[in-house]
């Protein structure tokens, strides 16, 4: 699972850390636009997760693979992954663009979520919707 984001290409965008909430799984995410996705559907209402998807080589796992656990549903290709010391769902691999990270920028470290824009996405009515993505 412990992607690296040491390219060149992404040496030249912000990187910012982030974690769960016990900070059991820490993670880096190297930023090349600030605007994030707030879905509206089931699962994503419910988390609060606000979307920030990056290639594989934007993120790092820095430390706590042992500590996810997966959460699958419906077609079962989007891997919700979660803390299962404190359950705050940091990043998963998404439906939409099941190779990429989508980072949940509600846990990014300090007060980065501040330098977003977050824009509605009607995620209740997904496949009508997904190519917005």
């Amino acid at each position: 699972m412990t992607q690296t984001a040491t390219s060149s290409e992404s040496s030249r965008f912000p990187v910012h850390y982030g974690s769960c909430h016990c900070g059991a799984v820490r993670f880096q995410v190297t930023v090349e636009k600030y605007e994030a996705v707030d879905c509206n559907c089931s699962i994503c209402q419910k988390k609060g997760f606000l979307h920030l998807i990056v290639p594989p080589e934007h993120f790092q796992l820095l430390q706590g693979e042992n500590d996810l656990t997966t959460y699958t549903f419906n077609t079962g290709i989007a891997k919700h992954l979660f803390c299962r010391n404190c359950g705050i769902h940091a990043f998963y691999r998404p439906r939409s663009h099941p190779k990429d990270f989508d980072v949940n920028v509600r846990c990014l470290d300090d007060d980065a979520i501040a330098l977003f824009e977050i824009t509605p996405f009607d995620g209740k009515h997904w496949e009508e919707n997904v190519h917005k993505l």
